[in-house]
């Protein structure tokens, strides 16, 4: 079977050969380390599962998840790399190409929605948070997600409570998920090369079940990270009743929300329900 390799040389073959460059407004950086794709595929893919890729770029990433995974639903914003992927990877009868914002896609159209699934992508830098949040807030099935994303991004949804890059998002994914490092990459690893790190994270459903109310709850209180909690939550009670909540749970009145740990968010939000 014919491969994608993801070298350098190789990658500039495939532009060439489809007259194609990358796309600074999709924030295309494609990966050229074919040992490293097939890692993630093999951390990402299990035989029984289906998997889904958000922004598969070139297929280099791709055509590991097809060998691995029963079937493969990728979601491609840029509608120029659609053609490049139909005809590289039209060996693979478990793919299906699908030109589509993610962003904008209604997940609840999304194929094997009542079944269990597994997400893997290389993220773009600029919509990293958003397209983790939009995960986040599904009801899908999720069995896994090993994504890629700036190094930066990575230390910030694995931060701990009261450092500066504790945020909403952090907060959610240690709620609902646990996080591994699998690996981190340079920019020797793209094409062309980003002025940033990589890491490679697995998040592992704790099987919680997802809850709207506290999400929105979460977001609220850091609506603006620099106020103090109280001054986020002001349109939700009464600053008598807040502060009754927060002495309750030993909290300060000016506590401010980086400072909560996420049991004390999930105690806070059953004493203020």
């Amino acid at each position: 079977m014919n491969r994608i390799i993801a070298t350098p040389s190789a990658v500039k073959e495939l532009l060439a050969k489809y007259d194609l460059h990358a796309m600074k407004r999709f924030g295309q950086n494609f990966l050229i380390n074919p040992d490293i794709a097939e890692k993630i595929a093999a951390a990402a893919c299990d035989p029984d599962c289906p998997c889904i890729e958000i922004g598969p770029g070139l297929g280099s990433l791709t055509q590991f998840l097809c060998e691995k995974a029963p079937a493969v639903y990728t979601y491609e914003i840029d509608k120029k790399l659609v053609p490049l992927l139909e005809e590289e990877l039209k060996e693979y009868e478990n793919l299906q190409v699908v030109n589509v914002d993610f962003m904008e896609l209604d997940l609840e159209q999304v194929p094997y929605k009542d079944e269990e699934v597994t997400f893997c992508s290389n993220l773009p830098y600029y919509i990293t948070t958003a397209i983790i949040s939009k995960l986040l807030e599904s009801s899908l099935k999720i069995r896994r997600m090993v994504l890629m994303m700036q190094k930066e991004v990575a230390e910030r949804i694995d931060a701990g409570t009261g450092d500066k890059e504790y945020g909403a998002v952090t907060v959610l994914l240690k709620k609902y998920y646990s996080m591994k490092r699998l690996t981190n990459l340079t920019p020797a690893s793209f094409l062309p090369r980003p002025q940033i790190d990589s890491t490679v994270v697995v998040l592992t459903p704790k099987g919680i079940a997802n809850d709207p109310g506290f999400n929105a709850f979460v977001y609220e209180c850091f609506a603006q990270r620099r106020k103090t909690l109280a001054n986020n939550l002001k349109n939700r009670c009464e600053a008598a009743v807040l502060a009754e909540a927060l002495a309750s749970l030993s909290l300060k009145e000016g506590v401010r929300p980086q400072e909560l740990s996420v049991a004390q968010y999930e105690a806070l939000y059953e004493v203020l329900k």
